[in-house]
């Protein structure tokens, strides 16, 4: 797999297809590979007629761990994600993700409004008056990985319902597990730490975002609320919110985003 240095951090990525540009960024402790088996959006027909820059973020899959939990702000992932731009040689392009991904994109629409042409906002993250909650959590959470206290999470996790659409899905409830199983906890701990340091951009700058935006959010999911992505389309004057409540309308996005792509291009 491909990689670079970007930021002092080596980075995995892919690069796929032809047209215009597109760089998705995932979830937090999510990666390329996660999202091959459990995909949001599917790319492969999601992207059709562009070229797709997809990377594991700093701390995730293949690419490495830093210390500091500064460097897994939002804002400092939106850096890494530009200078990845400019390492593969994209110059503007749509910026699009799921979750951080989706917080990442927004921060490099404010830091390099030249360069983002577009918005692709998939279950926006809790921020603002409600982030306090959440940070607070991470915290927590990190303590536990630390101290391989993995049973008092799976308790707690298994407390949490998943989202609407996914509600009946096995692959999606054992998520979590797997991650614990399977990730070095000390590089689980810095993301988690580091997710305590970012929110997203304040709402003044983000009413200051004019580019199209489509927004794709679902039901049922306290961590990715339906009021973050409706207060992100009240906000940005070209956007468009589209809200899942089953597996069917889960299954629209990869063509919703497709249909918004060509609109675009």
């Amino acid at each position: 797999m491909p990689s670079t240095v970007v930021r002092n951090c080596h980075l995995d990525y892919r690069l796929t297809g032809d047209g215009p540009d597109v760089v998705w960024g995932h979830g937090l402790t999510s990666s390329m590979d996660e999202e091959d088996q459990l995909a949001l959006v599917d790319w492969s027909t999601a992207g059709a007629g562009h070229r797709v820059l997809r990377y594991d973020a700093r701390g995730h899959g293949g690419s490495d761990s830093t210390t500091e939990p500064t460097d897994y702000s939002w804002e400092s992932l939106a850096y890494d994600q530009l200078a990845l731009a400019d390492a593969v040689g994209i110059d503007r392009y749509v910026a699009a993700g799921a979750s951080m991904g989706a917080a990442t994109a927004l921060h490099a629409a404010l830091i390099a409004p030249d360069r983002v042409r577009a918005l692709v906002l998939v279950i926006p993250p809790t921020g603002w008056e409600t982030r306090a909650a959440q940070t607070g959590l991470y915290a927590a959470m990190a303590d536990l990985v630390e101290a391989e206290r993995h049973a008092e999470l799976l308790a707690a996790s298994a407390d949490v319902p998943p989202p609407d659409p996914v509600a009946d899905e096995p692959l999606w409830t054992e998520r979590f597990e797997r991650k614990l199983a399977e990730t070095d906890p000390v590089r689980l701990a810095r993301v988690f730490r580091g997710a305590g340091t970012a929110d997203l951009p304040s709402a003044d700058a983000i009413a200051s975002i004019d580019v199209p935006v489509l927004i794709l959010a679902w039901t049922g999911d306290a961590t990715h609320p339906l009021t973050t992505a409706a207060r992100l389309q009240e906000l940005m004057p070209q956007s468009e919110l589209v809200v899942a409540t089953t597996r069917a309308g889960l299954d629209t996005w990869s063509s919703r985003t497709a249909t918004f792509l060509s609109a675009i291009a």
